[in-house]
């Protein structure tokens, strides 16, 4: 969903270009694309312990692997840090070394599955020969984080530091975790901003239907997605829901404000980081930035910047839906179709926003809080999460049947909400599955997911 950056080398002394910038992602409906990110673990079949970077069956040798099918590499200080193609997808590196494919903007979610099965494909190409394996859920479940490699991105180095200061999960979060998110466009102001507010609202209700994460260190956590309770105490500056966003006067203006007091990690120059971490933007505006005195923001340093922050919904050029634990294959084909249905639609865009829009900012808090505990069993009002699940993934279902977008065999894009349909009704998430492997078939050891939920 990458947008090209314009006049990127051009100082910037004001805010207007920044909001700008957001305002020109805005594209008509009929353009309009799909673009799904996934992350997932790599280990060796033999120990069960994460990749190094270095070595024949490391993470620098996966990424070297995966040039023979096409992908180009891109180099920090010599290293291999991640592949692209000309269809602006590309593969990247997290902290500790979870490989994540960024799919290409295409239109429909048989397209997007069908990049999916073909990375898929290319990765258990390369993992039969190195005897290692690839495992989707949210967060690690057997070793600590000091037992985890760090991969030699110059940026994690800065991250590495600064996360400690500010809440005591983010290093769990850099290393730890594992993620499925989908990126949407919009056409207007008005539509972002009633996108925005339907992502924010329902990201627990993605949270519930994909909670894939309840181990830390061989054990229950006590969590069902303790992915995402990880980022509730990870940074207050840049996480967490966005309560400004359900306000009167929302718009790309006020997101720009918000950007502006979310503390920089990092300026980028001369192929490499400068430390900014905790200063500024409103200060690199002005020209009185520590790690840069004197100098002006580019567009370039303000695309960078919008990274900077971790929301459940975060905008750029498109919105980015961040709510939901990594998994197997057919749920990652499910969060886009979920997304798609309910905001690409006009009628289930108007339908979701009835079902959302009383929500109070304490219930928006409450429901952000006590999900990643209980998930679709977490109480509201006088019903469930698992009720709301069930009326989002109707409202779902039908935007896509509308959308009639057909496959080789006559399919719409509806059936890719199958098995979240059997996850609602159920009342019976992912997580809940593996504890019970856990208690009975698998005599309260984690090693056994390694085998049964590798990809």
């Amino acid at each position: 969903m990458a947008h090209p950056i314009p006049d990127s080398g051009d100082p910037i002394t004001d805010k207007r270009p920044l909001v700008e910038f957001l305002e020109a992602g805005c594209k008509p409906a009929q353009d309009w694309r799909i673009g799904t990110e996934h992350e997932k673990f790599a280990y060796h079949r033999d120990d069960l312990r994460r990749l190094d970077y270095e070595g024949e069956r490391g993470v620098r040798a996966i990424l070297e692997g995966l040039t023979r099918f096409g992908w180009e590499p891109v180099l920090e200080a010599g290293k291999t840090i991640a592949l692209t193609k000309s269809d602006q997808s590309s593969i990247t590196l997290e902290p500790g070394g979870q490989i994540e494919l960024s799919g290409a903007p295409v239109e429909t979610i048989h397209q997007t599955c069908k990049e999916v099965t073909d990375h898929l494909a290319q990765v258990k190409a390369l993992a039969g020969d190195m005897d290692i394996a690839f495992l989707g859920l949210g967060y690690q479940p057997k070793w600590p984080i000091s037992e985890t490699p760090w991969m030699p991105k110059a940026r994690y180095a800065i991250m590495r530091k600064y996360m400690p200061t500010k809440g005591k999960l983010g290093l769990e979060m850099m290393l730890a975790t594992s993620t499925v998110q989908v990126n949407l466009d919009f056409d207007s102001e008005a539509s972002m901003v009633r996108m925005f507010r339907i992502g924010l609202a329902l990201q627990p209700i993605a949270t519930a239907l994909w909670a894939n994460s309840p181990f830390k260190e061989g054990r229950p956590s006590g969590y069902l997605s303790y992915r995402s309770h990880v980022w509730t105490d990870t940074d207050p500056d840049r996480c967490g829901i966005l309560p400004f966003v359900f306000e009167d006067g929302f718009g790309f203006e006020r997101y720009v404000d918000y950007m502006l007091d979310v503390p920089m990690y990092l300026v980028h120059r001369d192929g490499g980081y400068i430390d900014a971490a905790g200063q500024s933007f409103r200060d690199f505006l002005a020209g009185t930035l520590p790690a840069l005195p004197g100098e002006r923001p580019t567009i370039a340093d303000w695309s960078d910047h919008l990274t900077a922050a971790f929301p459940e919904v975060r905008l750029k050029q498109f919105l980015e839906m961040r709510g939901a634990d990594g998994g197997p294959w057919s749920r990652l084909c499910g969060l886009p179709a979920f997304w798609v249905g309910l905001l690409y639609d006009a009628t289930a865009r108007d339908a979701a926003w009835e079902l959302v829009e009383d929500w109070t900012a304490e219930e928006h808090e409450t429901l952000r809080r006590d999900v990643p505990r209980l998930a679709l069993n977490t109480p509201f009002r006088n019903r469930s999460v698992g009720d709301l699940a069930v009326d989002a993934l109707e409202i779902a279902d039908e935007g896509l049947r509308r959308r009639a977008r057909l496959d080789d065999v006559g399919r719409d894009e509806a059936h890719f909400l199958n098995p979240l349909f059997q996850i609602a009704q159920s009342g019976f998430t992912p997580a809940e599955e593996l504890l019970g492997a856990y208690r009975r078939r698998w005599n309260q050891s984690v090693d056994p997911v390694f085998r049964e939920y590798a990809y």
